[in-house]
C-alpha cells in the first residue's frame, strides 16, 4: 500500500487526469503547493512503484494501476465523508478535514463494511461520485445553473467547488443538495441570477455561485 504522501500525491494526480491525460509536473507541484524539485522526487517515486509514467521533459500520465490506486483513496475519501455526516452528524463543511485522515486506514474490509452500512451509495455529501472498488466512477451529466434560461426549473445535484467557505455561504443561504431552484430573472448587466426556492423568494445569487452548482432540469 502506498504511504500517505504518496496517497495525496496519486490523489491530485487523479483530480488533474479528469482534466487532460497529460499533466505538467509545474501543474501538479502547484495544485499541491510543494516545490517543484519535491514532486519531481516523488514522481520517480511512484513511477517505480507502477503508478505513473514519466519521461524527462514530458508530461505526467498516470497508468491503470496508477489510476486504480488513485480512485481506491477517494473511494475511502467520499465514503468517510457520507458516514460522518450520516452518522455522526457532521456539516457538510466540516466532513472534508476529517475524512482526509481517515482516507489513510489501510484496511479494505473496514471501509467495505462503512459502504454497507450507508447502503452502498453512489454520491459523498457534495454530490460527487464515489468509485466503485474497481476504481469505476460513474459519470453524471450534470450541467451549471448558469447554463439554464429563465424561468427554468432545477434541482442541485452537486458542486464544483466543497470549500468550507464557499459550502458556509451556501448554509447561509440554505441550499442544499436536492434543493429544487426555479430561475425567476437573469440580470443582463452581470448575469446575476435572481432564484427562488423553499419558502425563499427573489434571492439573488452572483454568477460566480450560479457556475458552481451543478443541477439537472426537474
Amino acid at each position: 500500500m502506498p504511504s500517505e504522501s504518496k496517497e495525496n500525491y496519486l490523489k491530485m494526480l487523479f483530480y488533474l487526469n479528469q482534466k487532460s491525460p497529460n499533466i505538467a509536473l509545474t501543474e501538479l507541484s502547484n495544485a499541491l503547493q510543494v516545490a517543484k524539485p519535491s514532486a519531481s522526487e516523488m514522481i520517480k517515486k511512484l513511477e517505480k512503484d507502477g503508478f505513473v509514467a514519466s519521461e524527462k521533459y514530458k508530461p505526467i500520465r498516470l497508468t491503470n494501476k496508477g489510476k486504480k490506486a488513485a480512485a481506491s483513496i477517494i473511494r475511502k475519501h467520499r465514503l468517510s465523508e457520507m458516514f460522518l455526516s450520516k452518522f455522526m452528524q457532521f456539516g457538510w463543511e466540516e466532513v472534508h478535514g476529517i475524512a482526509e485522515e481517515i482516507e489513510h486506514i489501510s484496511s479494505e474490509i473496514f471501509f467495505d463494511q462503512m459502504d454497507k452500512l450507508l447502503g452502498f451509495p453512489s454520491t459523498d455529501p457534495h454530490g460527487s461520485p464515489i468509485p466503485d472498488k474497481d476504481g469505476n466512477i460513474l459519470k453524471r451529466n450534470y450541467k451549471k445553473l448558469s447554463e439554464f434560461p429563465e424561468k427554468s426549473t432545477v434541482i442541485l445535484k452537486g458542486l464544483k467547488n466543497s470549500s468550507s467557505d464557499f459550502l458556509n455561504y451556501l448554509n447561509k443561504k440554505d441550499i442544499q443538495l436536492n434543493t429544487k431552484i426555479f430561475i425567476d430573472e437573469i440580470e443582463p448587466y452581470d448575469l446575476s441570477f435572481t432564484v427562488s426556492y423553499k419558502d425563499r423568494k427573489m434571492e439573488v445569487l452572483s454568477l460566480a455561485i450560479c457556475e458552481k452548482l451543478l443541477v439537472i432540469s426537474e
